[in-house]
């Protein structure tokens, strides 16, 4: 089994149709392979954090914001602390992409750091940029802005937009933060390969859907 690369999957389960029993799928599959953690939708972050309450190698993530990004800073510092109360352990949040786009950095930056605060000693933060509605200029911006906001990573994507990663994104969100911040590659990781490309451009976390078929060297058709 490819162990250092299932170490870095957060093995995600957020389409709105997901059931209790293929949450506990998951997670059982999260203890088996070791993976970094489980991306689980809020409502379910205290199921998934009772089911590996023995695990210490397995995190327990969430979605904040998610897809859109487009609630308040007040509204994802709520939900950030809501998550953490119900056992999450990071959480991935969702920038303001209009804002970004407007040039409104101020408020991008108060957004994102709404969520850094309420997480602050309890949780990771990783800021969603959504790369594919991104200019290159405004991929650089969003990851500046995440620094600046006190964010552990930057995320490619949701999943739920109009692309996912890409090696170019992820090498220039790489050198855009420097060696200290994460990066997460999300979105359309289908096999080993892609995952070890991911790796190589700069990627410290894969999220993925199809965790165990990239561990198992198998081809999937998912987009997330």
């Amino acid at each position: 089994m490819n162990q250092s690369i299932a170490n870095l999957i957060d093995h995600t389960a957020l389409k709105p149709d997901t059931t209790k029993e293929q949450i506990i799928t998951l997670c059982n599959e999260a203890k088996e392979y070791l993976f970094a953690s489980v991306c689980v939708n809020p409502t379910w972050v205290k199921l998934a954090a009772e089911h590996l309450k023995d695990v210490n190698e397995v995190k327990v993530c969430t979605v904040i914001g998610f897809p859109l990004g487009a609630s308040t800073p007040e509204v994802k510092a709520y939900e950030t602390t809501d998550a953490i109360n119900n056992g999450a352990t990071e959480v991935d949040m969702v920038i303001n992409i209009a804002a970004l786009k407007e040039k409104n950095d101020t408020l991008v930056e108060a957004d994102i750091r709404a969520v850094v605060d309420a997480a602050k000693g309890k949780a990771l933060t990783k800021v969603i940029i959504e790369s594919c509605l991104l200019t290159d200029e405004e991929k650089v911006r969003a990851c500046q802005l995440a620094v600046q906001a006190g964010a552990d990573f930057v995320k490619t994507s949701t999943g739920f937009s109009t692309g996912g990663a890409t090696v170019e994104d992820i090498k220039l969100m790489r050198e855009t933060v420097g060696p200290s911040v994460g990066v997460k590659a999300s979105g359309g990781v289908r096999d080993l390969e892609g995952a070890r490309a991911m790796v190589a451009a700069g990627a410290t976390r894969i999220g993925a859907s199809a965790g165990v078929s990239i561990i198992n060297g198998e081809k999937t058709d998912s987009d997330y």
